[in-house]
């Protein structure tokens, strides 16, 4: 039987300040690939040299110089890059791959929607809104095996927060947003993995911010980071599991990694 195949999402909020803890990781975990969000750093200024080192040299950018971001590093062969433009301004927010097992791989980076929950009061809630729309109608021609993973910057279960009352009018946690994510979850009856493994309603966050003055004594996290499959990818997942400890390293990102095993 051959060995599954470990990938990895995490949203590393600047890839150049994380080098030390994204090292750790790689030398502790490594996954067969990485998909990284929030690397806020041109193509050109990427540090390549860390991940070829460790093996990862097949790499894929879609960076933009202080914002956005996001990359693919993998110690497998990827094939058919696509870069979609669910923001429809140009933002760098998506790579799409196809891996020699036929499986397609995408890496999102939801914009995080700004503070009000209001389009009129505030433009970047409708662009987020706007964006999951356009990913419900890519979602609806999808008609190969996909595994989708990223920052959704959704929360969308009560048990996603430490505080369903509290969020509810919180931008990642309104009803509106929870909504959109579930059209687009059953626009392709996308399995939602971190779920299948840990069921609701167990406690399963990836994300603390860095306001807290104690994140682990206060714990008030959501899940804002996700990973789907269609059905038939879904079949194979055999484990899935949140890098909690993460969190507590020097100088984290206030995003954990997760990780899922295919048997493909």
């Amino acid at each position: 039987m051959s060995d599954p195949l470990r990938i990895v999402s995490w949203n590393i909020n600047s890839v150049r300040a994380r080098l030390d803890i994204v090292e750790k990781f790689l030398v502790e975990e490594s996954p067969d690939i990485l998909c990284l969000q929030e690397t806020k750093a041109r193509d050109c200024d990427f540090p390549e040299g860390l991940f070829r080192r460790f093996g990862y040299n097949h790499i894929l950018l879609c960076g933009q110089p202080m914002h956005h971001g996001v990359a693919i590093l993998s110690k497998v062969p990827m094939r058919e890059e696509e870069r979609q433009d669910w923001q429809a301004n140009g933002e760098a927010r998506h790579l799409g791959v196809r891996l020699d097992c036929g499986v397609r791989l995408e890496n999102v980076y939801v914009p995080a929607g700004g503070e009000l929950p209001d389009r009129a009061a505030n433009p970047k809630f409708g662009q987020k809104l706007d964006f999951l729309e356009r990913m419900i109608r890519w979602s609806e021609e999808c008609r190969v095996p996909t595994i989708l993973v990223g920052d959704l910057n959704v929360a969308p279960l009560e048990c996603d927060v430490w505080s369903h009352k509290a969020l509810l009018n919180v931008v990642s946690h309104t009803p509106e947003e929870i909504e959109t994510l579930g059209r687009l979850q059953a626009s392709n009856d996308w399995v939602d993995l971190g779920r299948r493994f840990v069921p609701a309603p167990e406690r399963l966050y990836t994300w603390w911010s860095y306001r807290s003055p104690d994140w682990s004594r206060n714990d008030r996290g959501r899940r804002l980071d996700h990973m789907w499959a269609t059905a038939d990818v879904a079949a194979t997942a055999t484990r899935h599991h949140v890098f909690e400890p993460c969190r507590s390293w020097v100088r984290p990102s206030d995003h954990v990694p997760l990780l899922t095993e295919f048997a493909v």
